[in-house]
């Protein structure tokens, strides 16, 4: 565990190595702070689950990245975001830790779905079934159309690291079909996972249609709330420090997470959670 904890840092929470594709946007639009990682690899994935199961194991999840000084947590996990953020923020957060802060990614993807009229989101079956997406674009342009599909497989493939493989390119074709049938024209990657397939489903989706980079909206979104809350956490001048966390299976995670990110993942530690 973290010895100093003076410095209040920003914890990010996955429940595997989704969130990676957050980190590694914030990590270059803002590096000067520190950043704690925190993946549930023992329970991976989470889309399966019930609401109140979800709850709990974020809120254990949110236990943790507090007492580790973080002052600030992205939930980089839809599920963890349509499931279980609101009561977070209206009863975990009031009782237990009324000055610290939790965000999502739900709604800085939403607000760029919603200059578009056609549009189409893939996430887990919970964030799918939760309607978050449709009902936040929808409060921003009343007359979009929103079109959805859950790809329940595509997790456990990304986490055993068979993105880009030809198993993980035929079910992503059959996740998409419905929804290029539809021909959409703004698809929202609304499982932090799935930007491990951008290329792929970009591919598949054609040029007519806008696949952005989940992970780029929600730090350049972060960069502004943290310009408008400047007192909520102090910065270093230079690279702030990036520690991880896993609650199991740290070969696959350190692998994967290194080729992704560009670098190496040193400062890594298992937990309980």
């Amino acid at each position: 565990m973290l010895k100093n904890k003076g410095q209040y840092r920003i914890g990010v929470f996955d429940s595997g190595l989704g969130g990676l594709t957050v980190l590694k946007h914030l990590l270059k639009k803002l590096p000067q702070y520190d950043y704690l990682y925190l993946g549930d690899t023992a329970r991976v994935p989470y889309g399966g689950h019930s609401q109140e199961l979800i709850y709990r194991y974020t809120k254990e999840a949110m236990d943790f990245l507090f007492s580790q000084g973080c002052r600030l947590i992205i939930l980089a996990c839809n599920t963890a975001s349509s499931q279980a953020l609101r009561r977070l923020q209206q009863e975990y957060l009031p009782k237990e830790y009324p000055d610290r802060r939790i965000l999502g990614v739900i709604i800085p993807l939403a607000e760029y779905a919603a200059t578009s009229h056609n549009i189409g989101v893939i996430g887990t079956r919970a964030t799918i079934a939760s309607k978050a997406y449709e009902h936040e674009i929808k409060k921003l342009n009343a007359q979009a159309i929103v079109n959805s599909n859950s790809a329940p497989l595509l997790v456990p493939l990304i986490e055993e690291g068979l993105a880009g493989s030809d198993i993980a390119n035929k079910l992503l074709k059959k996740y998409l079909r419905p929804l290029k049938a539809k021909n959409i024209r703004t698809l929202i990657l609304g499982c932090t996972h799935y930007p491990f397939l951008l290329k792929d489903t970009r591919r598949i989706m054609g040029k007519n249609c806008r696949v952005p980079d989940p992970g780029e909206i929600v730090a350049d979104s972060l960069k502004i709330y943290l310009a408008k809350h400047s007192n909520l956490l102090s910065a270093h001048k230079t690279t702030g420090s990036r520690h991880f966390y896993l609650s199991d299976k740290p070969e696959n995670f350190i692998k994967l997470g290194e080729k992704f990110l560009g670098q190496k993942i040193d400062n890594w530690q298992i937990i309980s959670l």
